[in-house]
């Protein structure tokens, strides 16, 4: 593999583009006119809409690309063949979960879930978790209540997560798909009715969207961002507007996902120097994990007095 061409920044002072010392803000490393936000996947450089070509994961800059060489297009057929391998795995594994519920609760699993059933395979419920079942956080997240609240789910799943999946790469995709569904039964378990059992994966998708809308919203200067960016907000508006008028629909997740996945995908994303990006990174997502588990343990002081221990 070629090594990418180094870069170092520019000294302090006055910076090219009259950029005062401290802005916060870099310019292209090839037209010092521009100011960018965005960073060449490969080697870190500040690079300008004009510089911006599309790579499997965010973009490269022309010299990076040029350094690829021949071994572009092998690349290129590598990143088509596993295109979204999280994604599947994840749908697998719900769709797994599913025929565990189909398997326990019988064939009325599929179109009228019973609330027992759920309760016994892991959903959330806000007392159980009080009395200290708190696992339930993550296990709802792979239940759903039905085949037609899967087959929605999943297909939001498959549309959204390879692009995102693609976008910031497997494991980062991963941490935010965790992080935001996390907080989205975080979300659910502070706001909802305590006595209302909730499943499913949609935190966790909303929080995909919202990650979503912050890598595009850093690159709306390009018309492929921008296009991404509209379609993204309109997507959440759509659904949020849906989440307030019909009944049944846990808001409260959606809302949740929606905001912790925005936040981690920022942090995903990366801002920052180069060599401190992976930290910032790093001590972001942990931060947003503690946040939920405080979250957490403020609710469960407000409801464990209201109840008896479960058994």
């Amino acid at each position: 593999m070629d090594d990418a061409p180094t870069w170092e920044p520019p000294p302090q002072g006055t910076g090219p583009g009259g950029l005062p010392p401290g802005a916060g803000l870099e310019v292209c490393y090839r037209h010092p006119s521009e100011v960018t936000g965005v960073h060449c996947t490969r080697c870190g450089r500040p690079i300008c809409p004009d510089c911006m070509r599309p790579a499997a994961v965010g973009y490269q800059c022309p010299d990076c690309l040029a350094a690829a060489g021949g071994s572009s297009r092998h690349r290129a057929r590598l990143t088509v063949h596993r295109q979204g391998r999280l994604t599947r795995a994840i749908i697998g594994l719900n769709v797994a979960m599913f025929a565990v519920e189909v398997l326990v609760g019988g064939p009325g699993m599929l179109f009228a879930p019973n609330t027992l059933k759920l309760y016994n395979l892991g959903a959330l419920y806000p007392w159980a978790v009080a009395a200290g079942q708190w696992w339930r956080l993550i296990t709802a997240m792979f239940l759903h209540a039905g085949v037609l609240h899967i087959a929605l789910n999943m297909w939001a799943l498959w549309l959204f997560g390879t692009l995102i999946e693609e976008a910031f790469g497997p494991v980062r995709f991963l941490t935010i798909y965790f992080v935001s569904g996390f907080l989205g039964s975080v979300s659910s378990y502070l706001f909802s009715n305590p006595n209302v059992v909730a499943v499913g994966a949609s935190g966790a998708i909303f929080g995909l969207l919202g990650a979503w809308i912050a890598y595009n919203f850093r690159r709306r200067s390009t018309a492929f961002g921008a296009m991404n960016l509209r379609s993204a907000i309109t997507i959440v508006a759509l659904n949020l507007v849906l989440g307030f008028s019909i009944a049944g629909i846990d808001i409260f997740a959606h809302l949740g996902g929606l905001v912790g996945g925005a936040v981690a995908g920022v942090l995903a994303d990366g801002f920052g120097t180069p060599r401190t990006r992976t930290r910032v990174a790093v001590a972001g997502m942990a931060a947003l994990v503690v946040l939920g588990v405080v979250l957490v343990v403020y609710r469960t002081g407000i409801l464990v007095p209201q109840i008896a221990p479960f058994g």
